[in-house]
């Protein structure tokens, strides 16, 4: 393959609009309003973000470039409603926009998983947005671009990943100055291995918070195996 075919511009040696991709798999999806759901999932490459608990760092460096229309038919193929695209922190590539008003056109219920650091406010509105605000144990708080709420729509999702007690209160306190549970659904989820799904049950339980909790279905079923 020629150089120019493996550059890094985002454009092709013909011309076409290319992302860099780490892997497209098919699973179920772990987390958030589909939970549940068989998924095509797109992990593209790359992420500005070193949280301390990432479970997917193999998808900041290496990937393959691909073409969005290759991109489009190849999720095309698998038959499914439900797409995901995620990372990595995918908005750090800008044609990821491009690739998901496509997948809209397409006919696919499309998910977006964002870490909440960069703008969304070009995001298709008729992808459901699942974005974080990063709590301190993550090592990444101060990343969080607070503007972002402003450009959430019903159907997105804002997801706070909870490590511990202090994370909790942090949490808890995003939710009740910013109004959260009033713009969209809020997601609770605790560290995998670090923080007990029923301890922050509990915390929620008995400050009756109006938000969800949630648990990776996926680790349940594949553990921290890559491609699910």
């Amino acid at each position: 393959m020629n150089k120019q075919a493996t550059g890094t511009t985002g454009v092709s040696a013909s011309g076409a609009e290319r992302l860099r991709v780490c892997e497209i798999f098919h699973s179920i999806q772990g987390e958030a309003d589909a939970v549940g759901w068989p998924t095509v999932f797109v992990r593209l490459t790359g992420c500005p973000l070193r949280c301390v608990w990432c479970d997917t760092e193999y998808s900041f460096q290496g990937g393959e470039w691909r073409d969005i229309d290759d991109l489009v038919a190849d999720v095309g193929a698998f038959d499914t409603r439900h797409v995901c695209v995620t990372g990595g922190e995918p908005l750090a590539q800008k044609r990821c926009l491009l690739l998901l008003q496509r997948l809209c056109g397409a006919g696919h219920e499309v998910s977006l998983e964002t870490s909440g650091a960069l703008d969304v406010s070009g995001v298709d509105p008729r992808v459901r947005k699942v974005m974080d605000l990063k709590a301190p144990g993550s090592g990444e708080a101060a990343r969080n671009l607070w503007s972002n709420l402003d450009h959430l729509q019903a159907h997105d999702q804002i997801k706070i990943v909870i490590a511990d007690r202090e994370d909790y209160e942090w949490a808890r306190a995003a939710v009740r100055e910013h109004a959260l549970e009033q713009r969209c659904m809020v997601l609770f989820s605790p560290v995998h291995g670090k923080l007990a799904p029923r301890q922050l049950a509990e915390w929620i339980l008995e400050d009756r918070l109006p938000v969800r909790l949630q648990m990776q279905m996926h680790k349940q079923l594949w553990g921290d195996a890559p491609g699910h």
